[in-house]
């Protein structure tokens, strides 16, 4: 990842627990209709439902894209 794209000092952009209902796990980028936020690690493992396609991770996010849509990047999948 492109640590230039994201101030450390920007509200927006942050370092946060999700859900990511996707079809795999491949992707490095969500659009926000896609991600759930939630409180802590641990309330990401018990949303997630692999069997649902919704997965547990930690992303940076949301950011602006080039496209001008609102993305989440994934730093790790939980």
């Amino acid at each position: 990842m492109n640590s230039t794209l994201f101030d450390p000092e920007c509200a927006l952009a942050h370092e946060c627990y999700v859900v990511i209902h996707a079809p795999g796990r491949q992707r490095k980028r969500f659009p926000e209709n896609c991600v759930t936020e939630v409180a802590s690690a641990e309330a990401a493992l018990q949303a997630a439902d692999p069997d649902k396609k919704r997965f547990a991770a930690v992303v940076l996010g949301p950011a602006r894209s080039s496209e001008g849509f609102r993305v989440y990047h994934l730093l790790r999948w939980l």
